[in-house]
């Protein structure tokens, strides 16, 4: 049984599957999110990055992963049950009703709305249209062995609607932040997945960990090579100084880490890897703050 964390730990009764279901003492999922909104956001800036998007994007990405998490589990609710590593989550063990999760999902997606009305119009509109990711990602692996894509295209959205509420507009540099996320979110994600592949594949579920088996490594290099390199367009672009350029040799340090390093029939280690990726990304925002 997974131990509590000490959100839930200090929670009233009552409280405690709500506060396990949002993932409330497992900040990587928000912090995976954010990050790429907070790099468009600095990118976009003449100077410091503005304090009050940053705050907008920190509050509306911790509430939009809570409600991802919630949409997440009572979708896939019957697999979680079948896992090792989910089968104690709220829904699946029972611990919670899916009408308590729909409607702690619908005040999510409320107080998600308040914050995203605050910002430029266009941000308005691609957030409004992200949703059809959001709901749709959770389905791809029942048909597709590439949910690792979708979880990048959802992920990394931040990146256009960062750029697009800073500016009003979108420019070459937000859509390569977009790419470059991609491609980091399929080296990290199929890290991720390699701890349930055994279960995965008894019960059909589909992931990048399962199509790529042993060449898993040589795939890691390759995105986690094409992410640096459209990392570092996006900063040529915008003529980003020197600072930039060390980040950046932070992000290909930890690259190479989990690429080479990684453990793949190891779950504590591919989770270790995996979360590694905080510091990914606040090494790109600092360089590209100091940059």
């Amino acid at each position: 049984m997974t131990k509590a964390g000490p959100f839930e730990r200090l929670a009233p009764r009552a409280l405690k599957p709500y506060v396990a279901l949002i993932r409330l003492d497992k900040p990587i999922g928000t912090w995976l999110l954010l990050w790429p909104g907070f790099w468009a956001v600095a990118l976009a800036a003449e100077g410091w990055p503005d304090g009050r998007l940053l705050g907008l994007f920190a509050a509306g990405a911790l509430i939009m992963r809570s409600a991802g998490c919630i949409y997440n589990d009572i979708v896939d609710r019957k697999f979680d049950a079948m896992v090792a590593r989910t089968r104690n989550r709220p829904l699946a063990s029972g611990a919670l009703s899916v009408r308590h999760a729909i409607i702690f999902m619908a005040l999510l997606l409320a107080a998600g709305l308040a914050i995203l009305v605050q910002l430029h119009w266009l941000a308005i509109v691609l957030g409004a249209g992200s949703l059809a990711l959001v709901f749709t990602y959770p389905l791809m692996k029942r048909i597709t062995h590439w949910p690792q894509v979708f979880l990048g295209l959802t992920f990394n959205w931040g990146a256009l609607m960062g750029w697009a509420a800073a500016t009003g507009t979108l420019d070459w540099p937000a859509g390569l932040l977009y790419l470059g996320g991609i491609f980091w979110t399929l080296g990290y994600d199929t890290i991720y997945a390699h701890q349930d592949k055994e279960d995965d594949a008894l019960i059909g579920v589909k992931s990048s960990a399962l199509a790529l088996g042993a060449r898993t490594r040589p795939f890691l290099i390759a995105v986690y090579g094409l992410s640096l390199a459209t990392f570092g367009a996006a900063g040529a672009l915008q003529g980003i100084a020197w600072p930039f350029y060390l980040g950046l040799g932070v992000v290909a340090a930890l690259y190479g880490w989990q690429a080479l390093l990684a453990r793949f029939d190891d779950p504590a280690d591919c989770l270790a890897k995996f979360k590694a990726n905080t510091w990914v990304g606040l090494a790109l925002f600092a360089g590209i703050v100091a940059g």
